[in-house]
């Protein structure tokens, strides 16, 4: 050990501003749940114990410090940065002389822990205090965590990781290589080798996955969000280690998620373990960012496209989807086909309200952790690579300042209304030419992609999802990326369909009846009800018609009525699609159209559409067919 083994690197938080309809959600965000929870939901507020209080001190108010703080940063929101700040300030002043910091005990509804002595709620707050150091180069944090896993180091082996922490033990070491790179202290390396061999082997479980269905009972190696935080650890056992196996374990681990647990919007079920495939099963907010946030690391040491692609089809699909448009609400649990949000109980673990819109349906935890996937997405956009150059990850507009080549300043704004439109425009500001690499993520669902400079045309030759195009750049270059996107219908169990564009999923909306079941002083309990059929399944035949808005990208964009983009086709009611425990059933393998008349259907992107259809049956034999 010693070398380090990563493809790119992580920009510092702050490097990367987000514009347009991204910059839109931040701020939809800060008006909403995010920047008044503390006001509004005690256990993140003036009692929290991170912040020198008698209540909650095991993970919510990390987890939302974790969303916060990097959301605050990333808009140079003065209040928010306050905010964020306080919880820093209380914790640096609480580290101990032996290194030990934070609360002196836990407090928490959670009765799943040891209360006397964890490690899990440590390693929330250590992602907290790195994002921090990056965006303020505060000169305390280094010798901060230095001190503090000086103290690991000296009790970890007596008080092991369990239960939890056991399961997650990926986040501290995440930190323990951060501060190794800025350190190169041996002693580090020594800590991350102990930490590994005591979190669970996920490369075991990945390598050779063997829940092949749905589980029916307690597990912490199928618990979803631990899962969805767990296939970044072979990930960084190859940071580490370097081994083949490692990286095998992680493609092989998401292979076998999606064959066996696989839904439309990217993510796999898990409500509360993994579920199957059938597109009634629920998948818990807290797993869908931290997906993310695993595909964000996994990028940045792989350097391999399909991290991206995957994070792009979750962040366009699976999160806006399980939040309110103006995020004054939230699910613990989403669907793929979910036709009624209401107190009911369903066959999954969780309770009978986890697929309502709230302050805190069924839990607290995704509460707490909702708030970092939006700003976690925007601040890794772009990386570096290991030779002066940069990497393209997602191409939301954004604008990006750091150093290329020998520390020559440089400014990249992406700009172009992507994913709801296929051009990107890349523009570069240098403080002189300079000669260095760009490396563009081609997404696996592109054909016949294309790339001008300048107005020339260059070859884009990706290798492994990312085309490298090295040249001496000058100040003011401009490049136009173009994507096509062409509509594909999936083929899913039992011949259903989910249908693509590019990296948005497209469903159904329903009529929704907005029903309110909590009020409180400002984020309320709703029940949705639908206001129009959603028995319809998709013609096997069916044309696609691309309807793009003349308008400019509204304010929010993931909201059906006011979709920048639409796609018509055909289908028909499917009378004896039935709903079976409160939800959608299966769709039918042979359903029965007769009688019924060919019906135009207009879809929208997933994520705008609160109850909708998306995942249909198939009427008709199954045509392998794309529609430009």
């Amino acid at each position: 050990m010693g070398q380090l083994h990563e493809a790119f690197g992580a920009l510092p938080l702050g490097s990367i501003k987000a514009e347009g309809w991204l910059y839109n959600q931040l701020r939809i965000q800060a008006d909403g749940l995010t920047g008044h929870l503390e006001e509004h939901w005690a256990d993140v507020g003036l009692n929290n114990g991170w912040i020198g209080g008698e209540g909650e001190s095991w993970e919510r108010g990390p987890y939302y410090l974790d969303g916060l703080l990097p959301l605050a940063y990333i808009l140079g929101d003065e209040k928010l940065i306050a905010k964020a700040n306080r919880w820093i300030e209380w914790s640096l002043a609480s580290q101990q002389e032996n290194g030990f910091f934070g609360p002196a005990h836990i407090t928490t509804v959670n009765n799943d822990l040891d209360k006397k002595q964890d490690w899990w709620h440590f390693m929330i707050m250590l992602k907290v205090m790195m994002q921090y150091e990056e965006a303020t180069n505060d000169e305390r944090i280094v010798p901060f965590l230095s001190k503090f896993f000086g103290y690991v180091s000296s009790i970890i082996e007596e008080q092991p990781l369990r239960g939890w922490a056991k399961s997650r033990g990926s986040e501290m070491l995440l930190c323990i290589l951060w501060l190794y790179k800025k350190t190169e202290d041996a002693e580090l390396l020594k800590l991350a080798d102990i930490v590994a061999r005591q979190t669970l082997d996920w490369t075991d479980i990945f390598h050779d996955f063997p829940f092949w269905r749905k589980v029916e009972q307690w597990d912490f190696r199928t618990h979803v969000v631990n899962v969805a935080m767990g296939i970044k650890m072979p990930g960084i056992l190859y940071e580490l280690y370097g081994e083949s196996v490692q990286r095998d374990a992680v493609h092989r681990g998401i292979d076998s998620l999606m064959t066996h647990h696989g839904q439309a919007h990217g993510m796999f079920s898990g409500d509360e373990w993994l579920s199957g495939t059938h597109p009634s099963q629920g998948v818990e907010l807290c797993a869908v960012v931290e997906y993310m946030y695993s595909m964000e690391q996994l990028t940045r040491i792989f350097g391999e496209g399909r991290f991206g692609d995957i994070l792009e089809k979750v962040a366009f699909n699976a999160l806006p989807a399980t939040i309110s448009k103006d995020w004054s609400a939230h699910q613990y649990d989403q669907q793929v086909n979910q036709i009624v949000c209401n107190v009911a109980p369903r066959n999954w673990s969780n309770g009978p309200d986890a697929n309502l819109f709230g302050l805190e349906p069924n839990f607290g935890c995704c509460t707490s952790n909702m708030h970092q996937g939006w700003p976690k997405f925007a601040s890794h956009l772009w990386m570096t690579d290991a030779a002066g150059g940069l990497a393209a990850v997602s191409y939301a507009p954004c604008h990006v300042q750091t150093s290329v080549a020998d520390g020559v300043a440089a400014e990249v704004r992406v700009s172009g209304q992507y994913p709801f439109r296929d051009e990107v425009t890349i523009e570069l500001v240098l403080e002189r030419s300079a000669t260095f690499a760009i490396s563009l993520r081609v997404p696996e669902w592109s054909v016949n992609s294309s790339l001008l400079v300048n107005g020339e045309t260059i070859v884009l030759n990706p290798v492994k999802g990312y085309a490298r195009i090295e040249r001496e750049w000058q100040d003011g270059d401009k490049l136009l990326l173009k994507l096509p996107m062409e509509v594909r219908t999936v083929s899913r169990n039992l011949y259903a369909v989910s249908v693509e564009r590019g990296p948005l999923v497209y469903a159904l909306p329903l009529v929704e009846n907005w029903q309110l079941l909590r009020p409180r002083e400002r984020f309320h309990d709703w029940e949705i009800y639908p206001g129009s059929p959603w028995k319809y399944g998709l013609l096997a035949d069916t044309s696609f018609e691309v309807i793009v808005s003349e308008d400019a990208i509204p304010y929010q964009p993931f909201d059906a009525a006011a979709a920048p983009i639409r796609l018509k086709a055909s289908g028909k009611l499917v009378a004896e699609w039935r709903m079976e425990g409160n939800n959608a059933g299966t769709p039918p393998l042979n359903p029965d159209t007769e009688g019924q008349p060919v019906t135009e259907l207009e879809l929208v992107p997933y994520g705008s559409a609160k109850l909708r259809i998306g995942e249909f049956p198939l009427l008709g034999e199954r045509k392998p067919v794309i529609w430009r």
